[in-house]
């Protein structure tokens, strides 16, 4: 499988490549990042084929949405698809501060609204920060944290926009497989066309195969796959977790980076379209694409089910890639 092969995001007209770039690194995800290294970085995806971008006004408090403005509005538009999200506005005084962010704009911060209104104003105070003309997916942005508005104000805001032709596709992005499941089956037909899903459908963490990667199957949902490296857990050799011991183990023993199974074992589940993989620098992106189109032996997935790191129903790549 190629980074930038290009595949339908489920039941939408957008097409997005493989694997996708998720810039909450370039506004300062831990660790500041300067402007141009950010631009590099984006710059260096586009060389590399990916399509698929993906960023948040929470993401360095409109950071990461300026730079990826910067980055991409001299680019064919129709070549490329952009997410962003609602659920949280910019703004001066916002007190739903992270400690994340390194050196954040001053003077302003996140406010948690999820409301129909707020999410209009999103959208628009998106753009204006993009500097585009329109934005490809929104996503709901933690619809956990403010659920009832999230499904009665937010999501009825953003189907409009999708009726309109305004934006391609709705989404939800969640750390919560249990609350994307509840959420598809709650929102009014015909509900998200697409779950950007963090850290719950990887190789430390199956739990989103339990309900909501058969549901989407089931319904044409597509599922994003993000946060696949456990922020950074894999290759940390200070972990004391025993689970990721043996996988590094299991890794070990073939030959494989667990970064490079950790990127091609969620795309193996049909409900998946594409994975996200985060980057601060170019080196990063190319290091990561590099990851993703490794041969893998066919035989470690069998050895990571049967030392019960993997999930028994878990697809996995059926030939070496």
């Amino acid at each position: 499988m190629k980074a930038h092969e290009r595949v339908r995001l489920g039941r939408t007209d957008l097409s997005v490549t493989r694997l996708g770039l998720g810039l909450a690194s370039i506004g300062g995800l831990f660790t500041p990042v300067p402007g141009a290294q950010a631009r590099a970085t984006v710059d260096r995806a586009w060389e590399l084929g990916l399509r698929f971008f993906d960023t948040a006004p929470v993401y360095g408090y409109g950071r990461s949405e300026a730079r990826a403005g910067r980055a991409l509005r001299a680019r064919p538009r129709a070549e490329y698809v952009l997410c962003t999200k609602v659920g949280r506005l910019i703004e001066p005084g916002g007190t739903d501060t992270q400690p994340v962010w390194a050196d954040p704009p001053p003077g302003v911060g996140p406010r948690r609204d999820h409301s129909y209104d707020a999410a209009h104003r999103s959208v628009v105070e998106s753009l204006d920060r993009l500097g585009l003309d329109r934005i490809d997916v929104l996503h709901v942005h933690d619809p956990d944290e403010d659920y009832p508005t999230a499904l009665h104000g937010a999501y009825p805001a953003l189907a409009e926009l999708r009726e309109r032709g305004a934006v391609g596709a709705v989404s939800l992005g969640v750390n919560h497989a249990d609350v994307a499941a509840r959420f598809l089956r709650e929102a009014p037909a015909p509900g998200p066309d697409c779950v950007l899903l963090a850290g719950r459908y990887g190789l430390l963490d199956q739990s989103g195969l339990a309900d909501l990667l058969p549901l989407c199957a089931e319904r044409g949902v597509a599922v994003i796959a993000a946060g696949v490296f456990q922020g950074g857990l894999l290759t940390d050799a200070d972990s004391r977790d025993e689970r990721v011991h043996a996988l590094r183990a299991v890794c070990a023993r073939y030959g494989v980076s667990p970064l490079a199974a950790a990127l091609q074992f969620p795309p193996a589940h049909p409900a998946v379209a594409t994975t996200l993989v985060g980057a601060r620098t170019p080196d990063e992106v190319a290091a990561s694409v590099a990851h993703f189109e490794r041969p893998v032996p066919t035989a470690l997935w069998a050895a990571l089910k049967s030392d019960g790191l993997l999930r028994a129903d878990a697809p996995t790549p059926s030939a070496d890639a």
